[in-house]
């Protein structure tokens, strides 16, 4: 990559075909596999999902065995695993089918931490700050949305179910039935792709701060140098605080409205 991009604070945010080794100023290429080119998103998430790998594996296997978790890393992950489950996942699809879907969620949410907490990694890249992976992980979503609903309803009775029940004669329900029940589907496709793009503005807007931030201390020259630097690496310090709140909180937030979503689809109006 030309030294130029450097100065841009969104080569930090946009994907690239090679690896950054911080501290040395290098980029390592990335291979292209018959004709496929591997990017360094591609690697985080494939990072992200062999930690997820590494880290639930083990933990589920020593919570099968024992009966008492111990280790701080097992508690915490364990008391992690303890809140989606019962602060997302059974309030929000309710009953004990809820934990039928624990999985998925307890996948997506550490999948879309890690993908975060990556991002803050120097050298790493957050592959969460792209739309196209955000989007990937509302389909994956919407998927199993549709796949809940039609279990549950049926594949009529789930399309049907998606219009609430009103009182009115038959004349105004022949009219206003088709018009509420196309409101009805844009708003379920309209959910989802809110939810794709919640994620991915908050993680692109964030790091794009930090880049901009730490983007002073390269424009500043002379004295200035002196004022700015340390001005900056205290900014960029506190917000990379909050980045890491935020890094959990949409993690969160996803994977709470995701069973939101399957529970209203479960249960429908």
């Amino acid at each position: 990559m030309a030294a130029g991009h450097h100065d841009d604070p969104m080569s930090h945010v946009l994907d690239h075909s090679t690896l950054e080794v911080p501290g040395f100023g290098t980029e390592i290429p990335l291979p292209n596999i018959f004709g496929f080119q591997l990017t360094r998103f591609m690697v985080m998430e494939l990072l992200a999902a062999g930690l997820l790998c590494l880290i639930m594996v083990p933990l589920a296997r020593h919570v099968a065995r024992n009966k008492v978790t111990k280790g701080p890393l097992l508690n915490a992950f364990e008391a992690v695993v303890l809140f989606i489950r019962d602060r997302v996942a059974r309030p929000a699809i309710g009953g004990h089918g809820a934990d039928d879907y624990l999985p998925f969620l307890l996948t997506l949410f550490f999948f879309i931490l890690f993908c975060n907490l990556l991002g803050m990694i120097p050298g790493g890249a957050s592959a969460t700050g792209d739309i196209n992976v955000t989007a990937t992980l509302a389909l994956i979503t919407f998927g199993v949305v549709l796949f809940t609903g039609i279990r549950a309803m049926g594949p009529i009775g789930f399309w049907v179910g998606l219009v609430p029940k009103i009182d009115l004669p038959r004349p105004y329900l022949v009219v206003l039935w088709p018009l509420m029940f196309v409101i009805e589907v844009l708003g379920l496709f309209i959910r989802h792709m809110v939810l794709s793009v919640r994620l991915f503005a908050n993680m692109m807007a964030g790091h794009m701060v930090l880049a901009v931030i730490l983007g002073f201390i390269a424009q500043a020259a002379g004295l200035i140098t002196f004022l700015v630097t340390p001005a900056s690496i205290l900014g960029v310090t506190a917000l990379s605080l909050l980045e890491l709140l935020v890094a959990f909180l949409q993690a969160y937030i996803f994977t709470f409205l995701a069973a939101l979503f399957i529970g209203s689809a479960q249960h429908g109006h």
